[in-house]
């Protein structure tokens, strides 16, 4: 997941302090809620990288949330061990002098004489320790506000509700397949939010591009999903709906208009109703499928009919398009890999509940965004479909 930053809770000054209010305390209780946060139970924010971009994002964040530390932690990741070498630690020592609130702030913390003491050659000091006070290496000339500093990746990740990758897209790859090491038992998986620029180059099995959203993706995040995950949920609310919105190019001349209500239903099928009910039974073997899709206290599952229905009519070759990335005409169904496994999970049973974690779990499926992009940018609509001639 990609995020940005507004201010929403309170006025900058030119000091660098805040003035809060503006309803933040709500509109974070608000987020709190829509998370499923208990009272008592803070919201963990963990940023991982601690450049200058993931550095800034922090401060804002704590700058914004620090007063409300009962519903709301926020926490920074950095290696250990990288030392401030002597110029560094000499124009640190001046742009502390140079600012009052900050030469302030230091002494109330007792941490002023290490500076004179890294100025003077007679001590090391290390990146970690004086993000802690609020000074990134990469932005000595711009001091922040002092945050939690965590070195071991473990301590700093394992609980997190949310984490906010601050990494170069360098090392996004590697640090986020150590974090997927620390979530396998975990029953959700925290949102992520991607601050990393940058691409890398694969060759196969085509020449390609790889984003830093890719190498998350890549490296397993998926894997820790279980049947109740919200994350799954959302993953799988995100691949239905570039479906439906791809099957609306085909039956509807003008499709945005049935863009709302389409999300709607969407969003509150996979929440709530028989549909849902029923795809969570068969998932947990409280149900079969021999119990037919009329079900005692529940009535008809339209659901079942309907992916039937859809199969079927879109594999018919008379409605093939053409395939955007291989550039030949195929079924419509072939662009629908989720309603592919849908029907083989419930009409053919030629899979078990579980396949569609495996086809949510599969690199070789496109990004739902890219779905949506093909919808939108090619001629799809088929007037037969709704019996138009």
């Amino acid at each position: 997941m990609v995020g940005s930053i507004e201010r929403v809770g309170g006025n900058l000054y030119s000091n660098g302090s805040i003035q809060h209010g503006n309803g933040l305390e709500e509109k974070l209780d608000e987020f709190r809620r829509l998370l499923g946060k208990a009272d008592g139970d803070p919201l963990r924010i963990v940023g991982v990288g601690a450049g200058a971009w993931g550095s800034v994002f922090a401060a804002l964040l704590q700058d914004n949330y620090g007063p409300y530390r009962e519903k709301v932690q926020i926490r920074i990741w950095r290696r250990p061990g990288r030392a401030v070498d002597r110029a560094t630690a000499e124009h640190l020592f001046e742009v502390i002098n140079s600012r009052e609130d900050v030469l302030r702030r230091l002494i109330r913390r007792c941490a002023y004489l290490k500076y004179v003491e890294a100025r003077l050659g007679d001590r090391t000091l290390y990146a970690d320790e004086i993000l802690k006070d609020g000074f990134c290496l990469n932005m000595i000339d711009t001091p922040l506000c002092p945050l939690k500093v965590v070195t071991n990746l473990q301590e700093a990740v394992w609980d997190a509700d949310i984490v906010v990758n601050g990494l170069p897209s360098t090392e996004t790859r590697e640090v986020f397949e150590e974090i997927s090491n620390y979530w396998k038992e975990r029953i959700t998986v925290p949102i992520i939010i991607s601050l990393a620029k940058g691409i890398e180059a694969a060759l196969d099995p085509v020449p390609h591009i790889i984003t830093p959203t890719q190498m998350i993706k890549r490296a397993r995040m998926v894997a820790a999903l279980t049947n109740e995950s919200a994350t799954s949920k959302s993953v799988y609310f995100a691949h239905c709906t570039s479906e439906m919105i791809f099957i609306t190019h085909l039956l509807a001349e003008e499709p945005e208009k049935l863009a709302g209500p389409l999300l709607a239903d969407t969003y509150v099928t996979l929440l709530k109703g028989r549909n849902a009910w029923y795809g969570q039974m068969l998932a947990k073997g409280e149900l079969n499928l021999d119990m037919g899709d009329s079900i005692s206290g529940k009535g008809m599952i339209q659901g079942v009919s309907a992916v039937e229905a859809f199969y079927e009519l879109l594999s018919q070759s008379s409605l093939n398009v053409l395939h955007p990335e291989e550039n030949k005409p195929v079924a419509p169904v072939e662009l629908c890999p989720i309603l592919k496994t849908l029907y083989k999970i419930l009409i053919t049973r030629e899979q078990s509940s579980q396949a569609i974690l495996q086809a949510l779990r599969d690199e070789n499926l496109n990004d739902p965004r890219e779905r949506i992009e093909i919808a939108q940018t090619h001629a799809f609509y088929k007037p037969l479909l709704l019996g138009q001639h």
